[in-house]
């Protein structure tokens, strides 16, 4: 038979709060919990999360009650993960758990549970309060968020607080491909990395020369049906083209013409590539990786002496 001390110990570690399927793991026959239930030393939130006492829910407890209540598949999200990490002077309305895509979300009191397909298993931390990672759950708490003025607000919070760095936010922001928030978050991004809101030639030079990829030719002109384009960086010779995506490139004004462009210099054999200036700031790497195998690929080799 199961002692208390079990079942406390269990509870202890979530804020007072167990579950069902805990307690018919640990052999409390479901007749004890209505036992207890009834003589008002337990007391029941939702279907699935019982409290050992029946006085009101802390903060944690009430997280514990969501993540129960939702089930085995689910994370804290957004802002109510950045809580469970630490953020502090931030509040909400209600907690926000998310589960995958084709889960049944089943809601309590106080909690909004939905289905999404951008909730992976790399995204969670699992141990204790299962939530998601703090870079990624800014990023969603910003998109997620009533207003701009909240959302600059929750990323600039969080990076002051440690609960993430702006690197590994704006990595993960790298990840969504598609939100009206998007280039806002940037921007905000931006600002707090304090960086120039655009790239100079001698910094993209610099950035090559560092790596050992060929001097770029620096802006160049080029001659197509629209009348004359301005390309940001190109390299004559292997026929490749890199496009830097600055925060002007988020205004609605800027899509035709940069579609033009791109579409001109594509048609004329040169590869191209965007590089988002956020990108230049926190996965250089990566995208310079991918301007090295385009050169390659043109027919640029790298030297014994690189």
């Amino acid at each position: 038979m199961t002692s208390m001390a079990d079942v406390e110990e269990i509870a202890a570690a979530q804020g007072g709060i167990i579950s069902r399927r805990q307690l018919r793991g640990l052999g409390v026959e479901e007749w004890r919990v209505r036992s207890q239930i009834r003589a008002r030393r337990w007391k029941a939130h939702g279907v699935h999360a019982i409290a050992l006492h029946t006085g009101p829910l802390d903060d944690f407890a009430s997280m514990w009650v969501a993540v129960l209540v939702a089930g085995q598949r689910c994370a804290l999200d957004g802002a109510s993960a950045l809580i469970a990490a630490g953020l502090k002077g931030f509040s909400v309305d209600h907690i926000r758990v998310s589960v995958p895509r084709g889960t049944k979300p089943v809601s309590a009191s106080g909690v909004v549970v939905r289905q999404t397909r951008r909730l992976r298993s790399t995204d969670i931390i699992s141990a204790g309060l299962p939530r998601v990672r703090p870079p990624v759950a800014a990023v969603r708490a910003g998109l997620w968020a009533q207003t701009n003025k909240q959302a600059a607000l929750i990323l600039t919070m969080t990076v002051q607080q440690r609960i993430a760095t702006a690197e590994s936010i704006g990595i993960a922001l790298l990840a969504v491909k598609r939100d009206k928030r998007r280039k806002f978050l940037e921007l905000v991004l931006l600002d707090v990395l304090d960086g120039a809101q655009s790239i100079g030639e001698l910094d993209f030079a610099r950035e090559c020369r560092r790596r050992g990829l060929p001097k770029p030719d620096r802006q160049a002109t080029l001659r197509g049906k629209g009348g004359r384009y301005y390309l940001d960086v190109r390299w004559f010779q292997f026929r490749v083209v890199v496009e830097v995506d600055g925060i002007q490139h988020a205004f609605a004004q800027m899509v035709v013409p940069d579609a033009f462009r791109q579409n001109e210099v594509s048609l004329g054999g040169d590869t191209v590539l965007r590089l988002p200036l956020l990108a230049f700031r926190v996965a250089t790497d990566e995208f310079f990786d991918q301007i090295e195998r385009a050169l390659i690929t043109n027919g640029w080799q790298r030297s014994a002496a690189s």
